[in-house]
């Protein structure tokens, strides 16, 4: 079967051991997620988005106006807030960001052009399951429009890729093929960067997390308060600090959030407090994807395969 081999093994007992620049322990990449506009709708698409605050799905006879206006939230109110919350403590995150919706917002892509946060293209579209039915072809365009687009919005040309949680057996190939990208995040198998076999040389791949994510709001077992976010957040953020300490080496903690739903003002004070929290530990330190995979490829230089 084609597409990447599986992996059942990683580093093993033994992980690297090392520091991150800073002489941290633990690098904290915040992910922010912006998707609001890049959406499925019925008007464009011909059917409704169903990621929204609800388990069932309007037909394709309906138009659901109630998920469109809650996805509205996140780039009319909610982006604002977490971008408040960013400058506020002058951390470096990452936006992962539909190409498509930053079009759309153009005073957010202003934002980003005045500030030095990296973009980690997240598909120009907001494409979900029907992704795995693309044709290479089609991938490829879909891969080179976001590219294209986001060069144009943001003046970055993207290094990262990370699709709606359903890359192709072809995705990791067609970045390697396209030669501008560095890495791709389409994986959730570990809290270490490590290369992929990607038709027979190393492609990086930085792991993405959906448990240090604020889908937890939404996917069983669900947070009931933004407190038990927190809570884990900080929990991981302390264990993986013992581990370290007692030499099982050092971690990336990646950290997911999304503006129509940690943007909600009792929500960010989750993320908020997080901030806080991390900013006081020592051994701990706040990067960019980019830099990460910058600081991997320097410090762990593929071998060749």
């Amino acid at each position: 079967m084609s597409g990447p081999a599986r992996d059942f093994v990683g580093y093993g007992p033994e992980p690297p051991d090392f520091d991150w620049p800073g002489a941290t322990r633990i690098a904290i990449n915040v992910v922010v997620n912006y998707e609001e506009g890049g959406e499925y709708s019925l008007d464009e698409d011909g059917v409704n988005d169903t990621w929204g605050e609800y388990s069932f799905q309007y037909g394709p006879d309906i138009r659901d106006i109630g998920t469109e206006t809650h996805m509205e939230y996140g780039s009319r109110v909610g982006i604002w807030r977490l971008c408040r919350l960013i400058d506020r403590y002058q951390i470096p995150v990452t936006f992962s960001a539909c190409a498509l919706a930053v079009e759309r917002n153009p005073p957010l892509a202003e934002w980003l052009r005045a500030r030095e946060h990296d973009i980690l293209a997240h598909g120009y579209h907001w494409y979900g399951p029907d992704a795995v039915r693309m044709s290479r072809d089609q991938e490829r365009a879909e891969i080179r429009k976001a590219v294209d687009s986001l060069e144009r919005t943001t003046n970055q040309r993207v290094r990262g890729w990370m699709v709606r949680s359903f890359p192709t057996v072809h995705t990791r190939e067609l970045l390697m093929e396209d030669g501008g990208f560095w890495y791709d995040s389409d994986a959730y198998n570990d809290e270490l960067p490590y290369y992929a076999d990607t038709l027979g040389k190393p492609f990086l791949v930085i792991p993405y997390s959906k448990v240090h994510n604020d889908v937890r709001y939404l996917i069983a077992p669900t947070y009931a308060s933004p407190r038990h976010f927190f809570e884990s957040l900080r929990l991981s953020l302390d264990y993986m600090l013992e581990e370290a300490q007692h030499g099982y080496g050092a971690r990336l903690m990646s950290v997911g959030v999304h503006s129509r739903w940690s943007g909600q003002p009792g929500r960010a004070s989750a993320l908020r407090d997080f901030i806080e929290y991390a900013l006081e530990r020592k051994g701990v330190s706040f990067m960019r994807r980019i830099d990460v995979a910058q600081f991997w490829v320097k410090t762990f230089p593929p071998a060749v395969l």
